[in-house]
């Protein structure tokens, strides 16, 4: 069901991987040297897409390792960049926005976030919030609401783009609408207001001083 078009918004805020970028290779080679490193095995039942490292380092090390299973988790992220692409649309769609209204909020820390968007050839907008800024991550809405104060716009006036359910839950809870993209998640698990395979089946544009958003079909 379509609850976006006709809309009205005051800013649109992207989360990051998933989303705007494919980073998916580079991630399971950064998770997969990790793994071998620290001896660790996951559950493999554990839906960890949209969290931080740090709380998914947590539910597999010991407590006493957390901080230095996390500094070198973020290491290989940095450094693992190979293959990252931007997503189709994501390009077309931050260039449509103006620069002001427009933010990305991700579960990774500055350091990754930034090389990923590099890597992606992206560039970043003003605001960018990351993990470093906030205290808890998503599914908190922590991370939404920061990113809505820095562009001085009320939540409820906020899209949110995201692609995990973590993701959505948080855009939920600050208040926001969302739109859900199906580039990690079937759709029966990512309850938005719209869902649609990528960004390239909506199109955004400025009316009057407010955002819209359009489903191509």
């Amino acid at each position: 069901m379509d609850r976006l078009t006709g809309r009205r918004f005051a800013a649109v805020i992207f989360d990051l991987d998933g989303t705007l970028i494919d980073s998916h290779p580079a991630i399971a080679r950064a998770w997969t040297t990790w793994l071998a490193e620290f001896e660790v095995t996951p559950d493999p039942a554990a839906n960890v897409n949209g969290m931080t490292s740090e709380a998914i380092v947590r539910l597999i090390v010991p407590a006493h390792r957390v901080v230095e299973a996390t500094a070198r988790m973020e290491e290989l992220e940095v450094f693992e960049t190979e293959g990252i692409r931007a997503l189709p649309g994501a390009r077309e769609a931050l260039q449509a926005l103006p620069s002001d209204r427009v933010a990305v909020a991700t579960s990774g820390t500055r350091a990754v976030a930034t090389a990923r968007l590099d890597a992606a050839g992206l560039t970043p907008p003003a605001v960018l919030l990351t993990a470093d800024d906030v205290e808890h991550g998503k599914p908190a809405p922590d991370l939404f609401l920061a990113a809505a104060r820095a562009l001085g716009v009320d939540p409820a006036d906020c899209l949110v783009v995201e692609d995990a359910p973590a993701g959505v839950r948080a855009a939920r809870a600050a208040g926001a609408r969302v739109l859900g993209v199906l580039t990690t998640t079937p759709a029966d698990d990512l309850p938005a207001d719209l869902v649609v395979p990528d960004l390239s089946h909506v199109a955004f544009s400025t009316d009057a001083g407010s955002l819209r958003v359009r489903h191509l079909g």
